[in-house]
């Protein structure tokens, strides 16, 4: 792949992370550099990490993988958000779901990067035969991510106080998650 080909691929794993990132951007109302740049970090380490994984275990685990990886993805994504959106009706102080904590973030940077499994395992089958080859493809997708994560913070924090006089951010946040898990769901069982 060219390095433009690469680029645009790495957006396009980094947009479920950029998503997420602006509505914890949205719900932390105000810059937490620490817990943002962990929760950037964490998305570009797994969005980098998981095309790695994919193309290790390709001849020997992906036909498991690959069985199972969009369900993974779904119920991670629609556990989260349906805790956000139950959160969401809660009072303040009886709210559990937390962007900044390292448990959310964690689940939030694996269940966004397990479409990115899908794309070591086609790099396996397009030519990335040793793992020098697949150094710059994994720098390309973490640098995006990481990016993006912290882009998406910044313009939840920026535009979230404006949106928080309106509606309930854990709400949209929560149907946003469970969207985004209905769609790797739907789209890995359509194909």
């Amino acid at each position: 792949m060219h390095f433009i080909d690469l680029t645009l691929l790495a957006i396009a794993l980094a947009m479920d992370c950029f998503t997420v990132s602006i509505i914890s951007g949205v719900m932390l109302r105000r810059p937490q550099w620490p817990a943002i740049l962990r929760m950037s970090l964490l998305f570009g380490f797994f969005q980098a990490f998981m095309p790695l994984l994919g193309w290790l275990g390709t001849t020997r685990f992906s036909h498991y993988i690959e069985a199972y990886d969009h369900w993974i993805a779904f119920g991670l994504l629609a556990f989260l958000g349906g805790r956000m959106i139950r959160d969401s009706f809660l009072p303040e102080e009886a709210k559990t779901f937390d962007p900044v904590s390292l448990k959310s973030q964690l689940i939030l940077a694996l269940a966004t990067s397990i479409d990115a499994l899908a794309i070591g395992i086609t790099f396996a089958f397009t030519g990335y035969r040793t793992l020098a080859d697949l150094m710059l493809p994994l720098a390309i997708i973490g640098l995006v991510s990481l990016l993006f994560g912290l882009t998406g913070n910044m313009l939840g924090i920026r535009f979230g106080n404006r949106i928080c006089r309106c509606i309930r951010p854990e709400l949209i946040g929560g149907v946003i998650l469970v969207a985004i898990g209905v769609k790797i769901l739907v789209s890995h069982l359509c194909q």
